[in-house]
């Protein structure tokens, strides 16, 4: 049994503690630690029967000493250099909601401190542990694709989810944050190293803030969407949609959302960021950008983030063949990943397990993926060595922002 504590319960924290329930013969949550109480209560709940010790306050769980063999770190952006630094102090193997620091710099004071210590950071790069992004790792290791020449990712955020997160949330500033590219698409970063098995040797990165900015704002329009707005029926981003096909959003910024009536939201609305006009928010994070770079066994890769389409897709070439895929290519009737043979000029769809759909459901299976993948990572006989795992990513990211702002002075 894998000891695990938790240090901050919202969204993440509670996702990754319900999962670790469910798989109560291999993982035991001794104790839950979030400044809201309420929020570590519910992971408490979740097990039942169980001996939860709550802390109120994060120094109060690390006068506890070490108490577990894991920590789980779900805390805001700008906390997880000064948490995982105190877990390292203590021994903990730790779980680190992504990023790992706010500065590239930091990172690898971290990654310096944890090889040090002897201890083992998992970042939570989920996609890794999707169905998905598990069968093209396959197929690259199986070397079906033959040498990987380049690849070109794309991540779609999604209109509303930008405006939801980066221009009204808790990622709409860097300062406070990190850059959109580490915020956002980290994950895609990740892979990208991942897949070309290598770390970045050169890029250059191009982005800007274009659309969520006072200049764009409808003529007329108010602080904040609830002020009554002469736009609001032609305008995707009015936060009355919170009322309704947006609602499911609330759980991540509104305590017991699934319970709140219209008028606990309407005053919510009135009062926090998420009704504010998306034109006349404190943002400051890009909403588009794009990279060009070499990894240092040569493949070439670019990636693109944008606000303005939705879902990720990938495309891998090979001296062999071609692997291209994504929920785009789905939605668009297509196979999800299929591969084109060089020589032959034939089309092959890769099917990859869903037998597990159901439970696989956040982050396309990686939610459970990679909690189920804990004990395998930082177990007695774990696969993950000392220091940040996926910090190749991390570097790559920060590169990246270091280029753009560069390129736009």
């Amino acid at each position: 049994m894998m000891k695990l504590v938790f240090l901050g319960c919202g969204a993440r924290g509670r996702t990754y503690s319900k999962f670790a329930a469910e798989m109560s013969d291999r993982y035991e949550i001794v104790a839950a630690c979030d400044k809201v109480l309420g929020r570590a209560q519910k992971v408490a709940a979740f097990v039942p029967n169980g001996n939860v010790t709550i802390y109120k306050t994060e120094q109060e769980l690390f006068a506890a000493g070490k108490i577990a063999d894991v920590m789980v770190i779900a805390t805001q952006d700008a906390d997880h250099f000064a948490h995982a630094k105190a877990a390292i102090r203590l021994g903990y193997d730790i779980l680190l909601e992504k990023p790992a620091a706010q500065t590239l710099e930091e990172c690898e004071e971290l990654h310096a401190m944890a090889v040090e210590h002897g201890v083992r950071i998992g970042l939570c790069f989920v996609l890794r542990y999707t169905p998905f992004y598990r069968a093209v790792k396959q197929c690259i290791d199986s070397g079906k694709l033959g040498r990987i020449i380049s690849i070109h990712a794309s991540e779609g955020v999604e209109a509303y989810h930008q405006a939801h997160s980066y221009v009204r949330g808790h990622w709409r500033q860097s300062a406070s944050a990190s850059p959109m590219i580490l915020a956002k698409s980290s994950h895609d970063c990740d892979l990208l190293c991942w897949f070309a098995d290598a770390g970045v040797k050169s890029l250059s990165s191009y982005g800007s803030l274009e659309i969520f900015r006072p200049e764009m704002a409808p003529a007329g329009a108010p602080a904040r969407c609830t002020d009554g707005c002469p736009a609001a029926k032609d305008c995707m981003y009015d936060a009355h949609r919170y009322l309704g096909d947006k609602r499911s959003w609330l759980r991540m910024v509104l305590d017991d959302s699934e319970t709140a009536d219209d008028e606990r939201i309407m005053k919510f609305l009135k009062e926090s960021p998420w009704g504010r006009c998306v034109y006349r928010c404190d943002n400051d994070v890009v909403d588009h950008q794009v990279i060009a770079a070499e990894m240092e066994n040569k493949i070439s890769v670019t990636f693109t983030m944008t606000a303005f389409n939705c879902g990720r897709t990938l495309e891998i070439y090979g001296t062999k063949g071609s692997l291209k895929g994504g929920s785009p290519w789905k939605d668009a009737g297509a196979p999800e990943l299929f591969f084109r043979d060089h020589s032959t000029g034939q089309m092959e769809e890769i099917p990859f397990n869903l037998a597990d759909e159901g439970i696989y459901s956040g982050h396309g299976g990686g939610d459970a993926g990679i909690v189920d993948s804990l004990d395998k990572m930082l177990g007695v006989n774990g696969s993950l060595a000392p220091g940040v795992d996926g910090i190749e990513g991390h570097r790559f990211a920060f590169r990246a922002e270091a280029s753009r702002l560069q390129n736009n002075r």
